[in-house]
């Protein structure tokens, strides 16, 4: 599965596709891409953003909220998250991936290690902005048929069954205790 074609994605989708090398096989297949993401990189994101589904998208893992990207495990050291301001200072920053991280683009880099803080601290601080940046993306989407983690949206209305019909009420001689 691979990043969907939206607008949403055009800018980063245009400069993943310039360095994407197809390769069916070999030890730096990905997806049919040359990995270009550190696997022990591959491996961190998996570990901050656990049963999300990692996209390979021209050999970089993407995460996607509503199809809509919002982080990018990038090279050796650095995690793209996709955000609607600047991560906070207490975050060490990661070097920048122009032009997704210019100024105004919503794309900031993070170092995916944060060598400054203990590794829970670490671990918590860095899910925690992988899960905003995931609702960021989803509030990027135009499709309100699916929720921020890709799941069919049931429309008002729409239920069968017996969960569809209603119960009678008390004051309308329905069964139920008396008082």
């Amino acid at each position: 599965m691979t990043l969907p074609e939206l607008p949403q994605n055009s800018a980063l989708l245009d400069l993943l596709r310039l360095q994407g090398v197809p390769e069916e096989r070999g030890a730096y297949a990905y997806e049919g891409w040359e990995l270009h993401t550190h696997p022990d990189l591959v491996e961190r994101l998996e570990d901050l953003a656990p049963q999300w589904p990692v996209l390979a998208t021209f050999g970089m893992p993407v995460l996607a909220a509503k199809g809509i990207a919002a982080v990018v495990a990038w090279g050796m050291g650095i995690l793209l998250v996709r955000l609607p301001e600047a991560p906070t200072e207490a975050l060490e920053l990661a070097e920048p991936c122009p032009p997704l991280t210019d100024p105004g683009q919503g794309w900031y880099s993070v170092c995916p290690w944060q060598s400054e803080l203990h590794s829970a601290e670490s671990q918590a601080q860095l899910s925690l902005l992988i899960r905003h940046a995931l609702s960021h993306a989803a509030t990027l989407s135009e499709d309100d048929s699916i929720d921020w983690q890709g799941r069919r949206v049931q429309a008002p209305g729409a239920r069968k069954g017996k969960a569809a019909g209603r119960r009678p009420s008390r004051d309308q001689g329905g069964r139920g205790r008396r008082s």
